[in-house]
C-alpha cells in the first residue's frame, strides 16, 4: 500500500523549499494543488497563468527530481493554468485521495481498455503471434520467454501488448506489470543519469521501476540501436528479470538480427525465446477488422462500403480504421442512419485523389532513398552492392505497383534498364516479401509512408 499521497507531496515541497527563498516558496510552489495522477504523470494546477509559467521556468528540474525521488511510479509532472484545469476536469474525474492511497504501483501502468484479445481480429497473417501472446498472458514466464514480436507500422503489435497487459491485470491481480515505449524508457534513463550526480536515489529508482516487476513490456525496441550506454543498462535489466524467471515481452518493426548497431549479446538474448512476426492482413482479414471496429463503435455501415475501404488500405490498420471514422462522420453529416458505398466514395474522394495526385516516381524514389539512407544517384545508377541493389529493386517494385506506367518508361528512370530487368526486380521483391521478413517490413513501411 502506498503512503498518503498528500504526505508525499508535502515531502516533495519540503525538499524543494530547502534551495529557495521562503517568499518564492509561498508565492509560487505552496499554492500548487494536485488534480490528478495519470499515465505516470503528476498533474498540478497553479492559481494563475503567471504562476504556472514561473514554476516551469524556475523550478521545473528541482520539482521533477523531488517528485521522482518521492513517487517512484511517477516519471514527470505537468502544471495547468486555471483555464486548463477547468477544461481538463470537463473530461476527467477530479483527484480523490482515498482512491489513490489504496492503489499499488502497477495500477499506474495503464492499458487501453479497447485493446483486448476478444476484439483482436485473427487471420492468416497474425494467427501464430496471437496464439503466442495469448499463451504468455495466461501463463507468464512459463513457455515463451522472452517473447519478441515484430512487424510493420499499424499491424497490431501495440494492440497485442495491451491485450496481454489487460488480461494479466484482470486474471492475475497480484502481478506487477510495466509497459513502456522504448522512447519513454530512453527518456527515463537519460533523466536518471542527468540527476544521479545530485540525487543518487534516482538511478536506483529507475532500476527498481524496471527490475522489480513480474512482466516487462517494451514497445518499439529498435530505437535502442546505436545507444551503447542504454543497451548496457537494458542488457542488465534483461538478465536480472530473466534470472528471476520474470516475463519479458518486446516489440519491434524488424527481427533482432536486422536491428542495426544492436550488440550481439542483446541479439542473442532476444532470440533465445520465441520470435513471431505479424504480416500484412489479406483482404478478408481487413474486412473482418473493419466489421469488428464498426460493431464495437456501434457504427451502421453497409458491407459494400466496408469492402471499399478495405480494398484501398492494405498496409496500415490504424489508417484503415481512420478511413472508417471519416466515412461514418460524413454519413452522419448527411443525416443518414447507415453509411453507404456512395457515402464512402464521397467521403474519401478528396483524400484518395490528393494522395493519387501527390504520388509520383520522384516521390517514391525520394522516400526509398530516405528509408534506406542511399543517394538518388546510387539508387538509379549502376552500383550493385547488396544494400543499394535491394533498395533499387524495392523502389522498382513500388513504382510498378503504385504507378500506372509502362515498363519501358520505368526502365528509363533507372538509367535505361531493359523492361525485362524491371520485370525481374518486380517479381523478385514480390516473392521475397512473402518469405523474407525484412523485405516485407520495408515494403509495408514504405507503402504506409507513401499513403500519408
Amino acid at each position: 500500500m502506498e503512503a498518503n499521497i498528500s504526505k508525499k507531496w508535502e515531502n516533495v515541497l519540503e525538499k524543494v523549499a530547502t534551495n529557495m527563498s521562503a517568499v518564492s516558496f509561498d508565492l509560487w510552489l505552496k499554492p500548487l494543488e494536485i488534480i490528478d495522477i495519470k499515465d505516470g504523470t503528476l498533474i498540478l494546477a497553479a492559481p494563475s497563468l503567471v504562476s504556472k509559467n514561473q514554476v516551469l521556468k524556475n523550478f521545473k528540474d528541482a520539482l521533477k527530481s523531488a517528485i521522482s525521488g518521492e513517487f517512484d511510479y511517477i516519471a514527470d509532472f505537468e502544471v495547468f493554468s486555471p483555464e486548463e484545469k477547468e477544461e481538463y476536469l470537463k473530461y476527467n474525474k477530479p483527484f480523490e485521495e482515498e482512491n489513490l492511497t489504496q492503489v499499488n504501483k502497477q495500477e499506474f501502468e495503464t492499458f487501453n481498455s479497447k485493446y483486448t484479445f476478444d476484439n483482436f481480429v485473427v487471420g492468416k497473417s497474425n494467427q501464430f503471434v496471437y496464439t503466442a501472446c495469448r499463451a504468455v498472458a495466461e501463463n507468464p514466464a512459463t513457455r515463451f520467454n522472452p517473447l519478441f514480436i515484430y512487424g510493420g507500422v499499424g499491424l497490431g503489435k501495440t494492440h497485442l501488448l495491451h491485450a496481454i497487459g489487460n488480461y494479466i491485470k484482470e486474471n492475475s491481480k497480484d502481478k506487477k506489470i510495466v509497459y513502456v515505449t522504448c522512447e519513454n524508457f530512453i527518456n527515463d534513463y537519460v533523466y536518471a543519469l542527468k540527476f544521479n550526480s545530485t540525487n543518487d536515489t534516482i538511478i536506483t529508482n529507475f532500476r527498481d521501476k524496471y527490475r522489480n516487476v513480474d512482466v516487462l513490456m517494451i514497445d518499439d525496441i529498435q530505437f535502442i540501436s546505436e545507444k551503447k550506454a542504454l543497451q548496457e543498462e537494458f542488457f542488465h535489466t534483461f538478465n536480472d528479470l530473466y534470472q528471476k524467471n520474470k516475463q519479458i515481452i518486446i516489440s519491434s518493426d524488424r527481427p533482432p538480427r536486422e536491428i542495426s548497431a544492436l550488440e550481439e549479446r542483446l541479439k542473442s538474448r532476444f532470440t533465445s525465446g520465441l520470435i513471431q512476426d505479424i504480416q500484412k492482413p489479406d483482404l478478408e482479414t481487413r474486412i473482418a477488422i473493419l466489421e469488428k471496429k464498426a460493431a464495437i463503435e456501434k457504427y451502421s455501415i453497409e458491407s459494400d462500403a466496408i469492402r471499399f475501404i478495405a480494398e484501398r488500405i492494405d498496409t496500415n490498420i490504424r489508417e484503415m480504421e481512420g478511413f472508417l471514422s471519416k466515412v461514418i462522420f460524413y454519413s452522419s453529416l448527411l443525416g443518414n442512419n447507415t453509411a453507404t458505398l456512395s457515402d464512402a466514395q464521397e467521403a474519401l474522394k478528396n483524400y484518395l485523389e490528393t494522395n493519387k495526385e501527390s504520388l509520383s516516381t520522384d516521390r517514391i524514389i525520394n522516400v526509398v532513398c530516405d528509408y534506406f539512407n542511399v543517394t538518388k544517384s546510387d539508387l538509379i545508377g549502376k552500383r550493385k552492392n547488396k544494400e543499394i541493389a535491394t533498395a533499387r529493386q524495392i523502389c522498382i517494385y513500388l513504382i510498378t505497383e503504385m504507378m500506372d506506367l509502362p515498363l519501358t518508361a520505368i526502365g528509363e528512370i533507372f538509367g535505361g534498364r531493359d523492361h525485362t530487368t524491371i520485370i525481374h526486380s518486380r517479381d523478385k521483391i514480390e516473392e521475397m516479401a512473402k518469405t523474407k521478413s525484412s523485405v516485407s517490413v520495408a515494403v509495408n513501411d514504405l507503402k504506409a509512408m507513401l499513403s500519408e
